[in-house]
């Protein structure tokens, strides 16, 4: 069995991920073949495009979610993540017991006894008036019937899992600032949630498996259930492993992939590229040594926007009004600093509409 070192494994990440040349596909398009972007930090997303697309205009974005193309919507593992309409209804009840699960994980103890079922329908009750509201008002609104959970737990509970719901815009536009605002995903979008097959296969599952390999693959099931958080897909993998090819990593891993995805020689140039806060490109694994050292793993968890150099984190970035900064982990040479000032600039003018391509690079200790 071939084995794909980890040099071989980045390069094909950053194919998959539109990071090894910018692509001219149309935003929606992008969105679903990334499986969606991580997206908790509202603005996040348009750094993530802007990092993939060739001549991305933000406002295309803000229309597809105006639009009702685009949703902001709890989903892998139970985080705000920006997904095309399709996806958002052929996907959600799949992961509704993942979803129940994550919430109890933090709320057990004040949710004990809880019947959710219940709680649920008396959740989408309320919100069958399709008025927009925050999770603490939907929470109130049935704090008195379960007085002891508390509004917080009840909220998350809600808004999270049991009645899935869209983050209405102006939440998530480019520069704009707005509060969470939560309606019913299916009145939203005018169309029902695809519900599970009655025969107990699982489409939804095998779907999964074959979009996650085209945008992160070669990966090992492991990899997999980071991405979506669910642990049920032993079976869809099965199910679809004859369609597929298989190598090991230098761990002794086995990893499947799709037969004709890319997978670029590993000696192929790797532009500089700046990530958002919480890319997939790096929290869509298990094992993230592909693309950052376990050295600097935390980051990926902390929120800290990362600069690819070769293809890997080599950097953390800010932005002041009119200044990207950069912040080196390790010494870059001359030829990368000047790589990663001219990208800089690149981002400085898109961040700033044009009127500043200021970058500051810090020394390395």
């Amino acid at each position: 069995m071939t084995v794909l070192d980890s040099r071989a494994l980045n390069r094909a990440t950053l194919a998959r991920q539109l990071l090894l040349d910018r692509t001219d596909v149309p935003v929606l398009d992008a969105v679903a073949h990334l499986g969606g972007l991580q997206a908790q930090e509202p603005q996040e997303p348009f750094v993530g495009l802007w990092s993939r697309l060739r001549a991305f205009d933000p406002a295309a974005l803000s229309d597809l979610l105006t639009g009702r193309h685009v949703v902001r919507t709890h989903l892998m593992r139970r985080t705000v993540h920006l997904l095309t309409a399709d996806d958002a209804l052929a996907w959600r009840s799949r992961h509704d017991a993942m979803l129940r699960q994550r919430v109890l994980g933090n709320y057990r103890r004040e949710l004990d006894g809880t019947d959710l079922d219940e709680l649920a329908a008396a959740g989408r009750a309320v919100m069958a008036d399709d008025q927009p509201r925050s999770m603490t008002e939907l929470a109130r609104a049935l704090a008195e019937r379960w007085p002891t959970p508390g509004t917080r737990a009840l909220g998350e509970m809600l808004v999270a899992a049991l009645v899935p719901m869209v983050q209405l815009p102006p939440r998530g536009l480019w520069r704009t600032k707005a509060g969470v605002r939560n309606v019913p995903l299916s009145s939203w979008l005018g169309r029902e949630i695809d519900p599970p097959p009655p025969d107990g296969s699982d489409p939804v599952g095998q779907a999964l498996v074959r979009r996650y390999l085209a945008a992160f693959g070669p990966a090992a099931s492991a990899d997999l259930r980071a991405w979506c958080g669910l642990a049920g897909l032993p079976a869809a993998v099965a199910a679809v492993r004859e369609e597929l090819v298989t190598f090991r990593d230098e761990r002794g891993r086995q990893l499947l992939d799709l037969p004709d995805a890319p997978r670029p020689d590993p000696d192929t140039p790797a532009p500089v590229r700046f990530l958002p806060a919480f890319d997939n490109a790096i929290l869509g694994y298990h094992d993230r040594t592909r693309i950052i050292d376990d050295a600097h793993r935390g980051l990926s968890v902390a929120g800290a926007r990362v600069v690819l150099v070769d293809g890997r984190v080599a950097a953390t970035w800010n932005a002041t009004a009119d200044t990207v900064l950069v912040t080196p982990l390790r010494r870059l040479s001359g030829a990368d600093r000047t790589a990663v000032a001219e990208q800089g600039r690149e981002l400085a003018l898109f961040l700033s509409d044009s009127d500043s391509d200021r970058v500051q690079i810090a020394e390395t200790l």
